[in-house]
């Protein structure tokens, strides 16, 4: 089958011919791949951010953004039945271990098993997974419509579900980074809160989206978190959660926050420097935030199916895999970009 592979780190990748997976395990599902989101995490495992952590042995497919249908179940197999439409998970956890029993999958004590990041992943025709990790999709939604949901959605729901206790009527959210998973977020926020929505982004076409997907303000460059002050009356606002999370972002993210609110972390480019006096004096909290859990997927998807929430995708065929990288590395991509084989 056709793959796109990473055979050395800061490397382009390579299109390969390569042999299709096979069940070797009772609770195996291998699932034909109707589509594939590109995230900017292929780009930092193409330019080798996580080599040092010795995860992988290259060469290996990428692709962590996944949705098809089952093509084979192992003996054991009872969730999904050949030919569903699913969504994939990309930790493949235990289910059994404290930290899975608490639905905290990506904690499992079996450590790191990530689709696309420590395994094979979606980027070819077809992908192996576990029976744990999919999740059969409602009648009459495409898996190529909400494959980018796998990560960027459930990253959303995570980080949103966390606000969403803190963002009661008459509070403000802002979202800073309008992009893959930042327009998803002002969706989700819209449909789980009443909180006025401040969508904050550099590029104008980006804004133009929040404010499509629902955004109340829209904060250009320059100065941001003196317009979120301008906004919110100078008090800042209850939560901001950060989709960038480079050195600029997160030092504006900190002087948009009010006194006693939450700065959410999503975004890992940079390094969070912050004074202990400022924290202190102003009781904010920090938050970091990663993927999430099955129980986010189920409602995200939930969601999706009704149509509130929709995420907004570029299309490339699986040969394109460097267009569509290249793309989203030079900012020319609105929304998330996804392979199709």
């Amino acid at each position: 089958m056709r793959a796109v592979r990473l055979h050395a780190y800061d490397q382009p990748l390579r299109f390969d011919e390569v042999p299709e997976p096979t069940i070797t395990s009772p609770h195996e599902v291998i699932v034909r791949i109707a589509g594939a989101g590109v995230c900017r995490t292929d780009l930092h495992i193409q330019q080798g951010w996580f080599a040092q952590l010795g995860l992988v042995d290259v060469p290996y497919t990428l692709g962590h953004e996944n949705a098809g249908w089952v093509h084979e179940v192992g003996a054991a197999v009872a969730n999904v039945a050949v030919g569903d439409a699913v969504i994939c998970h990309p930790q493949l956890s235990c289910g059994i271990c404290p930290a899975c029993r608490r639905g905290e999958d990506m904690h499992c004590a079996q450590g790191l098993n990530f689709t696309g990041l420590t395994r094979d992943g979606g980027f070819a025709e077809q992908l192996k997974t576990t029976d744990r990790a999919v999740l059969r999709l409602p009648p009459g939604v495409d898996p190529s419509a909400v494959a980018p949901h796998a990560d960027a959605g459930l990253t959303v729901m995570h980080v949103v579900r966390k606000a969403v206790p803190l963002l009661e009527a008459g509070t403000r959210v802002v979202v800073v980074g309008i992009g893959g998973l930042g327009h998803i977020a002002v969706q989700c926020l819209r449909v789980l809160t009443s909180a006025e929505i401040i969508a904050v982004d550099q590029d104008p076409e980006a804004l133009k989206v929040a404010t499509d997907c629902g955004a109340h303000h829209q904060v250009p460059a320059n100065d941001q978190a003196a317009q979120v002050r301008d906004i919110t009356g100078g008090a800042g606002a209850e939560a901001v959660i950060d989709f960038v999370g480079e050195e600029a972002s997160i030092a504006q993210a900190l002087g948009m926050v009010r006194a006693g609110g939450t700065l959410f972390v999503v975004g890992y480019g940079g390094t969070l420097t912050v004074p202990a006096l400022q924290l202190v004096l102003t009781q904010i909290s920090v938050v970091g935030s990663a993927v999430g859990t099955h129980d986010d997927l189920r409602e995200l998807v939930a969601l999706a199916a009704t149509g509130v929430i929709n995420v907004r995708t570029h299309t490339y065929p699986l040969e394109a895999f460097a267009d569509a990288l290249g793309d989203l590395e030079h900012g020319r991509m609105h929304g998330r970009g996804m392979l199709v084989p």
